[in-house]
C-alpha cells in the first residue's frame, strides 16, 4: 500500500514537472519538425524538433525571395528591369516555368514565377541577375542567414533542387527568414497570394502563353492564408512555410519532412488554428501625438519627439487589454545639442503589476546648442515682451 502511494506521488511529480517545463506539446501532429511563430513579435507558440537540420527543398526560395526584395528596396534592381535566362538557368529540372535560353522577362515576372509556381529556372535566372552567378548569390544567401542568426542553415543552391547533404536548414530558421521577409517586405504577399496568373514566353519561336498555378493549396483552403512557400523532393519529403492573418494577427506555420502532401497542409492548418485560438494581440499605433520635450542650452527650449515604432504585446492568456496603463520616463537633464533620432525617453506598458514592454521615444528633429547671439536675442525678446 505504501509503495503504491509513493509510486502515485512519483508519477504525479514527473507529469507536473514536465508540464511546468512546457515539455508536453499543446497538440500532436504527424510532421516530425515544425514551428509556429507570431510574426510581429517573433514569439514561438509551438515547436517540435525545431532545430534539427534537414533538407528544405523549395522552401529554400524563401531566402532567394528575401534577397530579391532587399535588392528591390535598395534600388539595385527594379521591377521592370529585364532579366535574361542563361543556359544554366534553363537547364534546371524539377518545378519550372520552362524559360528558354536567351529569353527575357522582367524582374516582376521572374518573381511571380518563383513565388507562385516555384520555378527553379526563374530562381537561378534571378540569382545570376543579382549576384553575377548562382554561386555568388548562394554566398549572399549564407551571409544573410548568418546575419539573421540562422545557426542550423547552410545553402548550396538558390532553389533547393540539390541533393547535397550540405544543403540544410531547420524549422526555426525557416520561420526566422519567413518572418524577415513578411515583416520587412509585406508586399511579397501581393505575389504569394495569387492563385493563378498567365505570363507570356517570348522567344525566337514566337510568343506563347503560360499559366502559373500556385503550389500552396492553403490559399484556397484556409481563411486568411496569403503565402508563403511549398517544397518537396524525395530527400526533403514535403515541406511548407505558410502564413495567415486573422484579427490583425499574422502567424507563420512551418512544417518540414512531412510524410505526404496532405499531411503537410493539414498539420500546417492545425498549427495555425491552434495559434489563432490562443492569441490576442495588443497594438498601440500611437495615434495621439506627444508634446515636445524640454531641452536646456539649445537654440530652442523644446524638441519635437515621436515614438520609434508601434508597440505590440502578444498574449496567450485571457487578459483585459482595457486595463493597460503607460508611463513615460524622459531622459533626465536633456541638453543641447540633440541629434535627430536620438532617444529622449521611453514609454513603458503595464497590465496591473506586470510590465509588458516598452517603446523608445526619439527626437524628431535636431536642436543645436545655443551660442552667445542666441542668448542675446532671447534676452532682447523677453525685454520687449515685458
Amino acid at each position: 500500500m505504501c509503495k503504491r502511494i509513493l509510486l502515485t506521488i512519483f508519477w504525479f511529480v514527473v507529469i507536473l514537472g514536465g508540464a511546468a517545463r512546457g515539455e508536453e506539446a499543446p497538440l500532436e501532429i504527424e510532421t516530425p519538425r515544425a514551428l509556429l511563430m507570431e510574426a510581429s513579435t517573433g514569439a514561438v507558440l509551438y515547436e517540435k524538433d525545431a532545430d534539427s537540420p534537414c533538407h528544405p527543398a523549395s522552401v529554400t526560395k524563401v531566402m532567394t525571395m528575401l534577397l530579391i526584395m532587399e535588392a528591390l528596396d535598395s534600388g539595385k534592381i527594379g521591377l521592370e528591369d529585364p532579366v535574361v535566362t542563361s543556359a544554366h538557368a534553363k537547364s534546371m529540372g524539377g518545378s519550372q516555368v520552362f524559360l528558354e535560353e536567351g529569353e527575357k522577362q522582367t524582374v516582376e515576372t521572374m518573381l511571380k514565377c518563383i513565388v507562385i509556381a516555384s520555378g527553379n529556372d526563374a530562381a537561378v535566372a534571378m540569382a545570376e541577375h543579382i549576384g553575377g552567378s548562382e554561386q555568388n548569390f548562394v554566398q549572399k544567401m549564407n551571409e544573410r542567414a548568418a546575419q539573421l542568426g540562422m545557426a542550423n542553415t547552410h545553402f548550396v543552391d538558390c532553389c533547393g533542387l540539390t541533393d547535397s547533404a550540405e544543403h540544410y536548414t531547420s524549422a526555426r530558421d525557416v520561420a526566422v527568414m519567413s518572418r524577415e521577409l513578411l515583416v520587412k517586405h509585406p508586399q511579397i504577399c501581393q505575389y504569394s497570394s495569387i492563385w493563378m496568373e498567365d505570363i507570356t514566353h517570348v522567344t525566337r519561336q514566337g510568343s506563347s502563353p503560360f499559366t502559373l498555378t500556385n503550389t500552396n493549396k492553403l490559399l484556397r483552403a484556409y481563411e486568411g492564408c496569403d503565402g508563403l512557400k511549398t517544397g518537396s523532393t524525395s530527400q526533403a519529403k514535403y515541406c511548407l512555410s505558410s502564413t495567415a492573418v486573422r484579427g490583425g494577427i499574422r502567424l507563420i506555420s512551418v512544417v518540414l519532412t512531412s510524410p505526404d502532401s496532405k499531411t503537410r497542409f493539414r498539420n500546417a492548418s492545425e498549427l495555425l488554428n491552434y495559434g489563432f485560438g490562443i492569441c490576442t494581440l495588443y497594438t498601440d499605433k500611437h495615434e495621439t501625438p506627444l508634446a515636445p520635450a524640454a531641452v536646456s542650452g539649445g537654440k530652442t527650449d523644446t524638441v519635437a519627439v515621436e515614438y520609434e515604432k508601434e508597440f505590440t504585446y502578444l498574449s496567450t492568456q485571457s487578459e483585459d487589454f482595457s486595463q493597460i496603463t503607460t508611463q513615460i520616463t524622459w531622459t533626465p537633464g536633456l541638453k543641447a545639442p540633440v541629434e535627430s533620432g536620438a532617444q529622449v525617453g521611453e514609454q513603458t506598458y503595464y497590465l496591473g503589476e506586470k510590465e509588458l514592454g516598452s517603446c523608445r521615444i526619439l527626437a524628431a528633429e535636431a536642436v543645436e546648442k545655443a551660442g552667445f547671439a542666441d542668448y542675446l536675442r532671447r534676452v532682447w525678446k523677453e525685454y520687449l515682451a515685458a
